[in-house]
């Protein structure tokens, strides 16, 4: 009807100015219709949760702070990991490849060689004498072992570790009392208990 109208109102606008005017519009709905089909395949292609290091990691995140969820990864080693593999730091996690996945894990796997000593979290290791950078469940393995072996060569540190009490040589009259008080309740108790002895007297 609106071209009806143009054409009939302008005596000089022909068949083919009509033909380019509808021309443009469905240029521009192509154009609309790509971009959204564009938008649809990386919803379909974003990854909600990435698998690294048996760590889930968060895809809404940048890849900085999507590895920080691995343990033994901060955020300067994280952003290390994610240059030396050729990948935008700020880049969401979700919307890697599985090609430029494989390449984050290979790095993080190779993590040593990338980092400078000074950067390593276990630095002269006890058994081996190297230094190394220990990530995810293997962290905690190796803590444990330490603890355990402080405690076998009965050292001051360990025997703390052992009772239960601060290690680093904090104050524990005040602070850090746990477990069962030992204080005023402990004394109305042992009045009550007197109390009743005497009435049962």
């Amino acid at each position: 009807m609106f071209h009806k109208e143009l054409k009939g109102s302008n005596p000089f606008l022909g068949e083919t100015t009509l033909f380019l005017f509808r021309k443009k519009k469905t240029c521009a709905k192509r154009k609309m219709s790509e971009e959204a089909e564009e938008k649809e395949e990386k919803k379909k292609e974003f990854k909600h949760i990435v698998r690294i290091l048996d760590t889930d990691l968060e895809g809404k995140k940048s890849i900085v702070y999507a590895l920080c969820g691995i343990k033994g990864i901060g955020r300067r080693v994280a952003n290390v990991i994610a240059i030396s593999s050729g990948l935008d730091p700020r880049l969401k996690m979700g919307e890697l490849s599985d090609d430029e996945i494989e390449r984050l894990k290979s790095a993080i796997n190779s993590v040593e060689k990338r980092l400078p000593w000074w950067m390593l979290n276990r630095r002269k290791d006890l058994i081996s004498g190297e230094d190394r950078h220990i990530m995810g469940s293997d962290l905690l393995l190796n803590l444990r072992e330490d603890i355990n072996l402080l405690r076998k060569i009965r050292s001051y540190r360990g025997i703390r570790h052992e009772r239960g009490l601060k290690v680093r040589g904090q104050r524990t009259k005040s602070t850090g009392r746990k477990g069962a008080v030992v204080g005023v309740l402990r004394k109305k108790q042992l009045a009550a208990a007197a109390a009743k002895a005497g009435v049962k007297k």
